[in-house]
This record gives structure tokens, sequence and C-alpha cells, in this order.
């Protein structure tokens, strides 16, 4: 597969460490220029510092590769705007974004405090946006377009103790789908390719160590493959997707539609209609996570009682 970003000038966030990090050195070896978007965190945003991102522009470097970092809170507009830049002003173009950076600030929803939600909505959310909005402004204007490749997670579903991560993620969905569609409009009247997906990740890194129970995982060097497919010219055609990646499997998700539709009697639903005839026509949809969740309760509970 040598080669396959060949040429293409690439931005990173959470580029220096994790999910990230493989990804940038990956795509450096394919032959991407890098952008290592990254400010260092610890896991929940505190003590910032530019040095992952430097040491990861050093080893592309020193692996012969062409790398620049940039350190910053990828939450800020200009940040956003800084990193896309960095790629143009270096190399000319932005080829490709990817953005698996993100915190965690885990509580229950309800004892959970405004800048606990605030903090992680802005780093993920609102980081794609920010992201997004800069590499997009310049890829319709390139004959040679574009590639966004987000990161949400299977937490998008649901989650217990992650409600603002979970808010996060899945609007990291539906603000990838939105480019999709947009990029999908410019192409039909007859502008740049543009494409527009998710990757959601399975890989052992800072985030998935505390998870209280067994999961099906992988290592950060199981994704990279696949978000260097999305960027390649293989790849341009695939677009408004969610693959999860974990390990050897790579699994695409369902595209949200409407499924069973009733009708009122009469020009409008009272309550009490609706009580009558919901459960034997629309009826609801079973959720898979609420059953695994139950079934990893009762394991727990039964582990407990073990102890």
């Amino acid at each position: 597969m040598a080669g396959f970003l060949e040429g293409k000038n690439i931005a990173i966030t959470g580029g220096g460490a994790g999910i990230g990090k493989a990804i940038a050195l990956a795509a450096a070896a394919e032959g991407a220029n890098i952008v290592v978007a990254d400010y260092g965190v610890s896991m929940d945003g505190s003590d910032p510092s530019s040095e992952v991102a430097d040491a990861a522009v050093a080893e592309i470097e020193a692996a012969g590769g062409k790398a620049v970092a940039v350190a910053g809170d990828i939450s800020e507009f200009d940040v956003g705007e800084a990193v896309v830049a960095a790629a143009v002003d270096n190399w000319g173009t932005i080829d490709g974004v990817v953005c698996p950076a993100g915190v965690l600030r885990e509580r229950m929803l309800f004892n959970m405090s405004e800048d606990e939600w605030d903090h992680v909505v802005a780093v993920h959310l609102k980081g794609h946006f920010n992201v997004y909005r800069a590499a997009f402004a310049r890829m319709r204007k390139q004959e040679t377009g574009g590639s966004l490749v987000g990161f949400t997670s299977g937490a998008f579903t649901a989650s217990t103790a992650q409600p603002n991560y979970s808010a996060a993620k899945g609007g990291i969905v539906s603000l990838t789908r939105s480019a999709a569609m947009t990029a999908a409009s410019i192409k039909l009247r007859g502008g740049p390719s543009i494409n527009a997906n998710c990757i959601a990740p399975v890989a052992k890194t800072r985030m998935s160590e505390n998870v209280p129970f067994e999961i099906e995982t992988g290592e950060p060097e199981d994704i990279a493959p696949m978000a260097i497919y999305l960027m390649s010219d293989a790849g341009r055609e695939v677009n408004a997707q969610i693959y999860t990646v974990v390990g050897r499997r790579i699994s695409v998700w369902n595209q949200p539609q409407e499924l069973r539709t009733m009708w009122a009697g009469g020009d409008q639903w009272s309550p009490e209609e609706i009580a009558s005839m919901l459960p034997t026509t629309v009826g609801q949809e079973p959720n898979p996570f609420i059953a695994d969740l139950e079934r990893r309760m009762a394991e727990m509970a039964a582990e407990e009682k073990k102890g």
C-alpha cells in the first residue's frame, strides 16, 4: 500500500499520541505531508504542552517524512483555522483532515456539572466543526477536492457515565453527514470531489483504560489503514458513512430512516388514540445497547456475589 497518500497534505488533530499519532506516522509513511495538531493535554484536558506534537514531528522527520506541529486548543475557532492554514502555507493545499482529538469528563447525567458538559462538547464537537469549516472552505476551491475524516464512537448511541461524550459523538455523526451532503451537492454541480466519513474506533488508549468491563478491542495502529483509505483517491467515492474499526474487523453502520408509520383516524391525534394504536402499529424498535447493558450488569452482579 506504499504511496497511498503520495503528495497529499494531511492535518491530524490529537496527532501527538494514541490513535492520532498512529495515523500521523502511517500517513507519513504513505507519502503524505503531515500537520500534527496536538495540545498535549491530560485526559481531562488539563496541563497543556506542545511537547507531544513536536516529538511526533521529529519522529516523522527522522523517518524521512515532512511534518509541522501546531499546538493549541482545538475547541477554539482560530486554532482550527491555524491547523488547516499550516498545511496550505507549507505545501499549498489541504487534502485531508482527521479529527481523533478528544477528552473525557466522566459523570452521570444527574450529577454532571456545566463545565464537564461544556468542555467535552467543545473539544469533540466544536473541535470537529472548527477544522471541518476551515478545510472545507479551501477544498471546495481546489481542483483536487479533499477528505474529512471524523471520529465518533459506538457510544454515540448512548452512554450511562458519559452523556457529554455520547452527545458530542452523536453530533459529530450529524455534522459529518451534513458535510457529506454539502460535498455531494457541490460535486453534482460540477465541483471538486470531497468526501466526509466517520470512524468509530475501538483501541487501547487512555480513554479506554477505565472501562469497567471487557470489550472487544485492538491497537491504535489498527485504525490507521482505514483513515488512509478514506483520504486516498481509491476511497474518494465513499461518502456519508460510519465505520467501526477494531482489530481485524471493519463494520459499516446503518443509515437512519423511518421504518413504520401510522395515521390518525381524524384531523389530529389524541393521546388516547396513540395509546391504543402505537403498540400494534409503529411500536418500538428494540435497543440492543440497553439489552447489552442489562447483560453486563447481570454479569457484574454475579461476579460481585461470588466475590
